[in-house]
């Protein structure tokens, strides 16, 4: 079911250390604010939200909807907007529509054809990525689901990709890695300009406008979006790619060897045969 558009929008971005907070009145920007809250989302958020409303001469009561990110992303600073925006609607009964970061992130390049491919850090040498397409007359396309892996993951599903564009904070922390990775296949990097590297709440906004008119509407239960791998998949990984099988079986096949090679100099040796 669909529902009216939303005239006032607050939107929000806390998926990493970059705070994004933005203010639309139907597609037009009323206001924006944005700042590196790194560790400090809890205390800053509730700030510049009240900042932007002053600002637009608006009070929480004159929004129609709220829009907030929901990941992946950073566990702190996600949890942080959703307990802000599930605030205002416990208060006031406001409508949250939900927006995934990555695909939010996509929205920033909406003028840019071909594969987007936007990056985030994870923990440490894992990044989480997806690839999208806009397409006329149909929107944004998902050609691969929210991943998460070590960044050489990007490069080897992209092989057969020829012009895409990477960019976000996982990208500018591994590029070169990536990089080498996609041009090795014959692929081609786009560059994109340095605030468009950044998760926006305009950007959060413009698709929250979008899922909120098809009726995409979050229901009473609402928890971040998390992308993890389990334990044994980041050790598999980091044992270069071995399984614990495989590596039974190597250490099998070892001591065999091992064995063989010991019997044969044995019956090589004329002292050992006497």
């Amino acid at each position: 079911m669909k529902t009216k558009p939303a005239r006032h929008l607050l939107a929000i971005d806390t998926a990493t250390a970059w705070q994004s907070v933005a203010l639309l009145q139907d597609e037009h920007v009323l206001a924006l604010l944005e700042q590196d809250a790194e560790g400090s989302h809890a205390r800053s958020l509730m700030g510049a939200i009240d900042r932007l409303l002053r600002e637009a001469g608006l009070s929480l009561k004159d929004l129609q909807a709220l829009a907030v990110s929901i990941g992946p992303g950073s566990f702190t600073g996600l949890r942080v907007g959703l307990a802000t925006m599930l605030g205002f609607r416990a208060v006031l009964g406001t409508p949250i529509v939900t927006v995934p970061t990555l695909e939010a992130m996509a929205w920033n390049l909406r003028d840019v054809k071909g594969l987007l491919v936007p990056v985030l850090k994870s923990r440490h040498n894992e990044v989480y990525w997806a690839a999208y397409e806009w397409r006329p007359g149909t929107g944004l396309h998902t050609h691969i689901a929210e991943q998460v892996g070590p960044p050489a993951s990007v490069a080897r599903a992209l092989q057969g990709a020829n012009a895409c564009t990477l960019f976000g904070d996982g990208w500018q922390a591994y590029e070169k890695g990536i990089r080498e990775g996609v041009e090795a296949v014959g692929g081609q990097v786009r560059e994109v300009r340095p605030e468009q590297q950044r998760p926006s709440g305009v950007s959060v906004g413009l698709a929250g406008r979008q899922r909120l008119e098809a009726g995409q509407v979050a229901g009473p239960e609402l928890v971040p979006r998390y992308v993890q791998r389990t334990e044994a998949e980041v050790k598999f990984d980091e044992q270069q790619g071995v399984s614990a099988l495989e590596r039974r079986r190597q250490r099998v096949a070892g001591k065999l060897a091992q064995g063989r090679r010991k019997r044969a100099q044995k019956d090589a040796d004329p002292r050992a045969q006497k």
